[in-house]
C-alpha cells in the first residue's frame, strides 16, 4: 500500500511539474514580477492547459480572473522576452503574436477581430523521418527582437507554447498561453501582417497540431499559423 501511495504521489508531482505558465516579461534584461505586466491566466495556480482552439480562452486564457496588468515600455528593435514559471517541459513548438490596441490603451483592449500577427516562432527540427526534435523544450524563457518597423503604440503580446506529446487525437494538443501588455516606443511605419483572429486562426486539424510525434516519426513538420512578420 505504501508503495502504491508513493507511486501515486510521484505521478501527481510529475503531472504538476509537467505543466507551466508564462507570468513574466523580460525587458532590458530584467524579468518582471509574476502577473504584473502579464494578465493573470485561469491556470495561474493549476497550470492546466487549454485544449479547445475555438474557445474564448484560447486568446488570453483569462475568463475567470478578470485580470488587470500594468503596461511596460519596450523599444522597437530591442529584445523582449516571455518567461516561464519553470521550463517548457513538454516537446512542442512556440508562436508569439502581437496585436495593437486601436484606442491606444491596451489595458481595455480585448484583442477582438483580425488584429493579431505573428512576430516569432520556434518550430520543430526534422530530417526526413529519422528523428524529430524540439528546440523550445526545456527552455526557461523565449526572447525575440521587437520588429524595428513596428509602429509606436500599445500592444498585447501573446505567448503560445503548443505541447505535442499527446497530439495524436483531436484536442489532445495542449496550449500554454499568456498575454502581456507593452508600450512600443521609437517605432517605424511598417504594416504588420498577415492579420488573424484568435480564436479563429486554427481549427485543431492542422498537420502541425494533430499529429503523432512518436510513430511514425514525422518526415517534416508544418508550423501552425501565419508567416512571421519581421518588419
Amino acid at each position: 500500500m505504501l508503495s502504491l501511495a508513493a507511486l501515486a504521489l510521484s505521478s501527481l508531482l510529475l503531472s504538476v511539474h509537467a505543466h507551466y505558465t508564462f507570468p513574466s516579461l523580460i525587458v532590458n534584461g530584467a524579468t518582471t514580477p509574476a502577473w504584473v505586466n502579464v494578465r493573470k491566466t485561469n491556470n495561474w495556480n493549476s497550470q492546466a492547459p487549454v485544449t479547445d482552439v475555438t474557445s474564448a480562452d484560447f486568446r488570453c486564457y483569462d475568463s475567470q480572473t478578470s485580470p488587470t496588468a500594468s503596461t511596460i515600455s519596450v523599444a522597437a528593435g530591442s529584445s523582449l522576452g516571455i518567461a516561464c514559471d519553470q521550463t517548457i517541459y513538454h516537446p512542442g513548438v512556440v508562436n508569439v503574436y502581437m496585436a495593437k490596441a486601436p484606442s491606444g490603451n491596451v489595458s481595455t483592449f480585448a484583442g477582438d477581430g483580425a488584429v493579431w500577427f505573428k512576430v516569432y516562432q520556434i518550430t520543430a527540427v526534422t530530417n526526413g523521418g529519422s528523428s524529430i526534435s524540439f528546440p523550445a523544450q526545456n527552455v526557461p524563457s523565449v526572447s525575440f527582437t521587437v520588429p524595428k518597423n513596428l509602429p509606436t503604440g500599445q500592444y498585447l503580446v501573446r505567448m503560445e507554447a503548443l505541447a505535442l506529446h499527446s497530439a495524436s487525437t483531436f484536442q489532445g494538443a495542449q496550449w500554454y498561453i499568456s498575454c502581456g501588455q507593452v508600450s512600443v516606443t521609437g517605432g517605424g511605419s511598417g504594416t504588420p501582417g498577415p492579420l488573424v483572429s484568435i480564436p479563429g486562426v486554427y481549427t485543431g486539424n492542422e498537420p502541425g497540431i494533430l499529429l503523432n510525434i512518436y510513430y511514425p516519426i514525422p518526415a517534416t513538420y508544418t508550423q501552425p499559423g501565419p508567416a512571421v512578420w519581421s518588419g
